[in-house]
Formats: structure tokens, C-alpha cells, sequence
């Protein structure tokens, strides 16, 4: 897992959940992103690809979402919701991260930004959206840890 692509991450996550409280273009956003925070080690493709592509993928993101939820979805935190979005679009449209490295990843910036025990919920989420958009990775791992 690489460090710029993890700071993408994380600034991807404050990026979105200035959107989603905001509602600013997406483009304004991504330019005061790149001018007020320190992206010397970010990997920027990868975090404009975020910003630009859970927005344009949301209803089917939060649709994924939404089915696992034990609240309405008003009622997620903003922060969770955010970092939920990324992890989803990632299970969804990027293959070459493994599943586990998305829900760690998920886990690691909710504590961080989120509600204090915020990162199980997020885990939780995750890990059932895995599941079901990665279940031929996951039983591949799991017939391969059986084998061995």
C-alpha cells in the first residue's frame, strides 16, 4: 500500500465531505484542495479521480450502501458517509486494490476523522459491500488459506 496513494485517500475523504456538506462544484473544490493543502505526497490522480467519480456514481454507491444501513442514511455521520462513498467506488471500480487494503484503509480514516467508535460501523459496511462486489476475491483467499 503506498503512502501518496493513502494520502489520496484522505484528502479524497475531506474533499467529498466538503461536497456533501456544501455542495461546492466539484471542480472548485478539487482546486482549493491542490492550492490550500500540502499534496506534495499525494498521489493526485488518484485523488481526483475520487473526488470526480463517487459524485458521479453516487446513487448507485449509496444504493449499495443503503441496503446494509440500520438507520436512515440522513442519519450516518457525514465523515462515515464520506469515507463509505470512496470505499465503495474503490470495491466497485478499482480491482487492482485488494479488498482488504480498501476496508483497512476505510477503517484507518474514520478513526481518524470520524466518531469515536464510527470506524466498526464503516468496517462493517465495507466489509458486507465486499462481499457482495468482491465475493469471487474473497473465496479465492479463503480456498487458498484452506489449501495451505
Amino acid at each position: 500500500m503506498s503512502r501518496s496513494r493513502s494520502m489520496a485517500r484522505k484528502r479524497a475523504v475531506q474533499a467529498l465531505y466538503m461536497w456533501q456538506m456544501t455542495g461546492v462544484d466539484l471542480s472548485d473544490i478539487d482546486q482549493q484542495f491542490v492550492l490550500e493543502h500540502d499534496m506534495k505526497n499525494v498521489d493526485l490522480k488518484y485523488f481526483k479521480e475520487i473526488l470526480h467519480k463517487v459524485p458521479a456514481c453516487i446513487d448507485e454507491i449509496d444504493g449499495h450502501i443503503r441496503v446494509l444501513l440500520d438507520r436512515p442514511f440522513n442519519e450516518v455521520d457525514p465523515v462515515e458517509r464520506a469515507v463509505m462513498r470512496m470505499g465503495v467506488y474503490e470495491l466497485q471500480h478499482r480491482l487492482d486494490v485488494p479488498y482488504r487494503v480498501i476496508i483497512n484503509e476505510g477503517i484507518e480514516l474514520a478513526k481518524v476523522f470520524g466518531a469515536e467508535d464510527g470506524y466498526k460501523y464503516v468496517n462493517s459496511i465495507l466489509d458486507g459491500v465486499a462481499k457482495k462486489l468482491r465475493a469471487t476475491e474473497i473465496n479465492a483467499k479463503l480456498k487458498a488459506k484452506r489449501s495451505s
